[in-house]
Order: structure tokens, then C-alpha cells, then sequence
């Protein structure tokens, strides 16, 4: 669901981008405030476990496909002022290295996944499980709401900067994207237990939980060439439009459309391109707990 460079322009772009730049220094705040913070190892290994796992498109319906968005599944992790930390280093990362969205369109991916995504959905999952609904469910409910809310301003995006129609982009966001909420739902609430589960067993083994999710993360890394190449719910959408397709980021990147360039057998490069990314956000990760404190060893 990130907003490609080509379907924003004139004002919305910057004010988003001073937005999402308040948001995301907010939760910072939040973030160095929280008496609560999870360790190094933790925020650097769900941070590259969920830019993983986003590569994982798989078939939705009618020729689309769909992927994790993972704001919730970090908001259970790590905190919600951490998830919305962790969810803008991916985007970021994404823009900077991939063309993943681009760097013109970034405010908004930040403030549809990053800041609804982990902040409100985030902030609906706590008021969920406060009012006595099981956890699980809670989950699911705000993993939904993610993407749905996600779908709800990158349509209201492309209308302010004048794309295409209100009502008619938001019928074809929200056609598509409540189905690929619902799979959001169940593989937040399936990942979440399945990485909980050892920390109940051993609640002291930090290093073995993050060493854990860094494997999968990799192991979804080597899984990317099975992805489904169908269109997913945002492309599919701009096509029906007829509108600019979802790709391009406006500015060379290392790594076009998560591909090592030169490399001549497309999954090795698809695979390699994978693994630096969670390189990088390993690395960047741990640059900033040691740059701000804001993690406990």
C-alpha cells in the first residue's frame, strides 16, 4: 500500500511530510519518556522482520495480491511509540534504498502506515483490550483497522492532490483492502502468539527471541521470489482508474524494485536485495538506540 511519487502533487506531498515528520518526533518523545522500552536486540530484530515479511505479496482475489502491513504485529512487540519508530525506519528504508514509494510521497506513507498504522491502530488495540474484549480479538480488530484506515487517507491523499475522484477512488480502496485486512488479522494474530509463545516459556531469553526473529526474517528473505507478481490492492486500484501504476520512486535507488542490479538470475538478486534490507535496518537500528538511549540493552 505505499503511495508511488507519481500519484501526489502540489501541497499535499510537504504537509504530509510536516505531519508525519511531528508525528514520528512525537513518538520519539513517547518513545525516550516510556518507562517501558524494549531491548536493542528486540527493536532491531522486529524491525527487520516486518520489512520482511512486507515482501511476501500473496494472491487476494481477481488478480490481486496483497502483503503484511505489520503495524499492530510491532505495536505488540515493541510498544506503540516504538512501533511507529520501527514502521517509519522500514518506510524510510524502503523509500531511500528500493524506490519503494519514493521520497515525495514518503510523508504520506509515513502518516497512512507508520502513524495510523502503529499510532492509532495501536492506540485502538489498548482502548480494545481495556474494555474487556479477549486479546486476540483485539488484535485482529486493530490489524484490520490498519489497513482500512491505511486505504481511507491514501484515498483521501490522492483526492486533495487532485488524482482522481474522492468516492471513487475510496469504493476501490476499500473494496480491495477490507479483504486484505482481514488477512492482516489473521497473520497478526498467528505471528504475534508464535513470537510470544517462547518469551512465556523463557521470559529471560531476550537474545534467543530476537536471534529467533532475525532467522525468520531471513528465511522470509529467501522465500521472496515465490511472492505472487499480481498487482497488489493500491496497483490494482490505480489500474482500474486508469491512473499512473504504483511504482517508481522519481530518483535513482541501490536497489530498484528490491533487485541487486547486475545480478542476471532474478530471485538471486530478489533474495540478496532482501537480505541487505534487513542488513541495513539491523544496522540502523542499532545506531539508534546507541544515538538516543532509547532502548535498554
Amino acid at each position: 500500500m505505499h503511495v508511488p511519487a507519481s500519484m501526489l502533487h502540489g501541497a499535499v506531498c510537504p504537509v504530509t511530510a510536516v505531519v508525519s515528520a511531528a508525528g514520528v518526533l512525537t513518538a520519539g518523545v513517547l518513545a525516550w519518556r516510556s518507562p517501558e522500552k524494549p531491548s536493542s536486540s528486540r527493536f532491531a530484530a522486529v524491525t527487520a522482520l516486518i520489512f520482511a515479511l512486507q515482501m511476501l505479496n500473496v494472491p487476494i482475489q481477481d488478480g490481486t495480491s496483497g502483503h503484511l502491513v505489520g503495524a499492530v504485529l510491532a505495536v505488540g512487540l515493541l510498544g506503540v511509540p516504538f512501533a511507529v519508530l520501527s514502521m517509519a525506519m522500514i518506510l524510510i528504508v524502503q523509500a531511500v534504498f528500493f524506490g519503494d514509494g519514493g521520497i515525495d510521497a514518503l510523508g504520506a506513507n509515513l502518516l497512512n502506515m507508520s502513524l495510523l498504522g502503529a499510532g492509532l491502530a495501536g492506540a485502538l488495540l489498548h482502548r480494545l483490550t481495556r474494555a474487556g474484549l479477549p486479546r486476540r480479538l483485539s488484535v485482529a480488530a486493530a490489524a484490520w483497522f490498519s489497513v482500512v484506515a491505511g486505504a481511507m487517507a491514501c484515498s483521501f491523499e490522492a483526492a486533495l492532490a487532485g488524482t482522481v475522484g474522492w468516492t471513487g477512488m475510496l469504493t476501490a480502496m476499500l473494496s480491495v483492502h477490507a479483504l486484505i485486512g482481514v488477512g492482516e488479522a489473521l497473520l497478526t494474530v498467528a505471528l504475534l502468539a508464535g513470537l510470544e509463545y517462547p518469551g512465556r516459556l523463557w521470559p529471560k531469553q531476550e537474545g534467543a527471541f530476537s536471534l529467533g526473529a532475525i532467522l525468520l526474517a531471513c528465511a522470509a528473505a529467501l522465500c521472496s521470489p515465490l511472492a505472487s507478481r499480481l498487482p497488489d490492492g493500491l496497483e490494482r486500484v490505480l489500474a482500474d482508474l486508469s491512473l499512473a501504476p504504483a511504482s517508481g520512486s522519481g530518483f535513482p535507488v541501490p536497489f530498484p524494485d528490491y533487485m541487486v542490479p547486475g545480478i542476471p538470475h532474478a530471485a538471486l538478486a530478489t533474495i540478496i536485495a532482501g537480505l541487505l534490507g534487513i542488513g541495513i535496518l539491523l544496522a540502523v537500528s542499532f545506531s539508534l538506540r546507541a544515538a538516543t538511549g532509547l532502548s535498554r540493552r
